[in-house]
């Protein structure tokens, strides 16, 4: 008789060395990717940059900076091939949870009003519209709003 382990699902925080599969996804899901730049700068200014390994393979990873009691999540993002399976979820709770530890008592972001997936995931964690950001991202035919979105983490259980 023979056992089938199920592949590994692990957090781990990404390095330099893991840019080329960052960028890969990164450029895939997005018309407007972040450059490599932007997140060997975000390495480099220590913000958090964290990825979700199922088996060896990256199926997603985000990028949260804290400021004082206040995390901001600058880019979350999973593999096209990968979407709809719970990794965004996962990503989501693993920030919310290290913003904790880290003495954060909100989490903010940023979100196209297009991006239906993202809008409902974060709506499910219980994240509020607060504002609008009028014309922050490229978009095809000039900008597009983007809505900022607030999660007081004293309503997260820990």
């Amino acid at each position: 008789m023979s056992a089938v382990l199920a592949p590994r699902l692990s957090m781990l925080p990404m390095h330099p060395a893991d840019l080329d599969e960052i960028v890969e996804i990164e450029n895939r899901v997005y018309p407007f990717p972040w450059t490599r730049t932007n997140f060997i700068d975000s390495i480099a200014c220590g913000y958090s940059v964290w990825g979700c390994r199922f088996a060896d393979e990256l199926v997603g990873y985000y990028v949260l900076m804290m400021a004082v009691d206040e995390a901001h999540l600058l880019n979350i993002s999973v593999a096209g091939k990968r979407q709809g399976m719970g990794f965004g979820a996962r990503l989501l709770r693993h920030a919310m949870r290290l913003a904790q530890l880290a003495g954060a008592t909100s989490i903010l972001l940023e979100v196209r009003p297009s991006n239906v997936p993202a809008l409902t995931i974060y709506r499910h964690f219980g994240f509020q519209q607060i504002g609008v950001r009028r014309g922050y991202y490229p978009a095809e035919k000039g900008s597009e709003d983007a809505l900022v979105m607030r999660l007081a983490l004293a309503e997260v259980a820990q």
